[in-house]
């Protein structure tokens, strides 16, 4: 496949930047992580990668993908957003695809549930972190991982976020400001948290009908 035939285009050099900054927290969590690019519409694409915590981040940025679903790693994305040619060609490197894992959640239909201080989400993604440096450098333990930390009620549902989606919003750097806001929807068995920089996915086993 050519360069014409694969390929993402970016001529706006502020989407090159959100998207390198994405891939590049991609790489802190995995040296070998995988960024995959999806066309959402004519000009949108979605960044999505996994983030070691069974949670998937995703960044809209500006731009065009072709095909419209590659997947490339992320330090070869990295060094094609260093070296973008004047019609904003970025060459994502080696094709990847063989390395996603899992599925991605649905476009549509999410349901807003509640809103939630980014405030609470900074204070409890620091609590985590002392939680793990007192477990050792293991990393999380899965029991702290998996206690659902934030609990929100609307659209006749009720919803408790795990700690994994906590540290991934903070890993990701999608939270910075105590004074934002994040949104949580959810649709079937996928739960979903927005910030104001990216959004991470969790898929649950159930969602408690009030």
């Amino acid at each position: 496949m050519t360069a014409a035939e694969r390929g993402l285009w970016m001529p706006n050099k502020a989407a090159r930047e959100n998207l390198g900054a994405f891939a590049e927290r991609a790489r802190r969590l995995d040296d070998a992580a995988v960024v995959r690019l999806r066309q959402r519409s004519a000009d949108v694409v979605v960044a999505w990668c996994a983030t070691g915590f069974d949670v998937l981040a995703s960044r809209v940025v500006a731009g065009s993908v072709r095909p419209d679903d590659i997947c490339a790693g992320a330090d070869s994305l990295l060094s094609g957003l260093s070296a973008v040619d004047p019609s904003g060609y970025v060459d994502p490197g080696f094709p990847m695809d063989s390395a996603w894992r899992g599925a991605l959640p649905p476009e549509a239909r999410f349901v807003h549930v509640d809103d939630v201080p980014a405030s609470v989400v900074l204070d409890l993604a620091d609590r985590g972190a002392e939680v793990s440096k007192e477990q050792g450098a293991q990393g999380p333990p899965m029991s702290l991982l998996d206690q659902q930390v934030i609990e929100v009620s609307g659209a006749g549902v009720t919803v408790g976020v795990p700690m994994r989606c906590v540290f991934a919003l903070t890993a990701m750097s999608f939270v910075e400001s105590a004074d934002d806001v994040v949104r949580v929807r959810t649709v079937g068995a996928w739960l979903r948290v927005d910030a104001r920089y990216g959004s991470v996915y969790h898929r649950r086993d159930l969602l408690r009908l009030i």
